[in-house]
């Protein structure tokens, strides 16, 4: 890898979406930075499996671009709702599960990771 100047890129959320069926939902980084990771998300059906919970070192802000899903946050007694356009933060160490995404149609999140260790 060499140093230089970062080059423009440029893509489309929207592009080769998964198709119906998939086993596991799809995660692709879109951009990399010191301390901050920008992925898609694709989800079918898909959620955090049986009582496990998502407990993040980094903040990490999530928007649906298109679909629907809920998450629960440990402690709330029930989960947040999240549609088309619909944006979350979730502070670092804020344990949170995906307890739906829609079944028929493709959840395409956007998430942005803050304070990610590089290492």
């Amino acid at each position: 890898m060499t140093d230089g100047p970062m080059l423009p890129a440029t893509g489309n959320l929207f592009a080769a979406l998964p198709a119906a069926g998939a086993a596991e939902e799809e995660f692709a980084t879109l951009l990399t930075l010191p301390g901050v990771r920008v992925e898609r998300i694709v989800s079918r059906g898909h959620s955090t499996p049986g009582s496990e919970w998502y407990d993040q070192a980094w903040d990490e802000w999530v928007l649906v671009f298109a679909g629907e899903a809920a998450i629960l946050i440990d402690g709330e007694a029930e989960p947040r709702r999240l549609g088309r356009g619909d944006w979350l933060f979730l502070p670092r160490h804020v344990r949170h599960r995906v307890t739906y995404t829609a079944p028929d149609t493709p959840t395409v999140w956007l998430a942005v990771h803050a304070g990610e260790d590089a290492s």
